[in-house]
């Protein structure tokens, strides 16, 4: 599918820049002292709040939270559960992970995706879209 083609839920470019600038903030203030990979994520609710969240790591690797999940959790905490964007930034610019892509999916399956590095200066990928990224997200039977 051609880029352009794609789902920006009517992020504007300057809004995306925003989106950018708050989760390469928010990535200073990781806490990532094993693997010292800061991410940033910026997410922007329906009410056009953006809430960030950056990752937190802790020695028992399997409860570190990814700073997608950290913005997420923020949002539902402030009563925000309708997203429709998110910039996620690291070192390299990789993909969010399979827990954050379903965490994100049970709140916003139209959501718009970008990612890139921590660098502004290296491209950013996206939008892309959540069933792009999860095609067949995980549904509790109803």
């Amino acid at each position: 599918m051609a880029q352009d083609a794609l789902p920006s839920n009517g992020v504007s470019p300057e809004l995306l820049e925003r989106l950018f600038e708050s989760a390469r903030d928010v990535a200073t203030r990781a806490y990532a002292p094993y693997s010292n990979f800061h991410v940033g994520a910026a997410l922007l609710t329906k009410e056009g709040r953006i809430i960030t969240g950056c990752n937190v790591e802790n020695s028992s690797f399997g409860v570190t939270i990814c700073a997608e999940r950290t913005a997420a959790t923020r949002a539902v905490a402030s009563g925000l559960r309708e997203w429709t964007a998110i910039a996620i930034v690291s070192p390299t610019g990789v993909s969010p992970c399979g827990a954050c892509r379903q965490f994100l999916a049970e709140f916003a399956p139209q959501l718009a995706v970008w990612f890139g590095h921590l660098d502004p200066s290296k491209p950013t990928v996206g939008p892309i879209s959540m069933e792009q990224l999860l095609p067949a997200a995980m549904k509790f039977p109803s």
